[in-house]
């Protein structure tokens, strides 16, 4: 079984709506997301999937929702834009652009980091 592994940031804010704490409030955060993939089949060119490829579906998922307030993203109108909720998003957005490229290739898991020392793992 092989793993690639990619990284991006993106800058955003968002409120905890229900929450009682300091997180109800509008605040933002600079995030770390890691995507990683996982597969066992490579490619004639020896390649699970090309870096580059994993890559840019990252950035066109976290593109939708940099520099904006997340309670304004359509998705997070009924739920609220945690860690936890933010690494699902992101899975099930790239899903599809990984299943056009590499339809061999499955997620492993996405990580998202909301500061240096806390961050949420989902694995789909």
């Amino acid at each position: 079984m092989y793993i690639l592994t990619v990284e991006d940031t993106f800058a955003s804010a968002h409120q905890l709506r229900g929450y009682k704490g300091k997180c109800e409030n509008l605040h933002g955060h600079n995030w770390k997301v890691v995507l990683s993939v996982q597969g066992a089949q490579l490619n004639d060119t020896g390649l699970l999937v090309d870096f580059h490829d994993l890559k840019s579906a990252l950035k066109s998922v976290i593109t939708e929702l940099d520099h904006k307030n997340l309670c304004d993203v359509p998705y997070f109108s009924q739920i609220n834009p945690s860690s936890e909720n933010i690494a699902r998003y992101i899975a099930d957005r790239i899903r599809p652009a990984l299943e056009k490229t590499a339809p061999h290739v499955k997620i492993e898991s996405v990580a998202v980091w909301e500061s240096e020392t806390s961050r949420c793992t989902y694995r789909p």
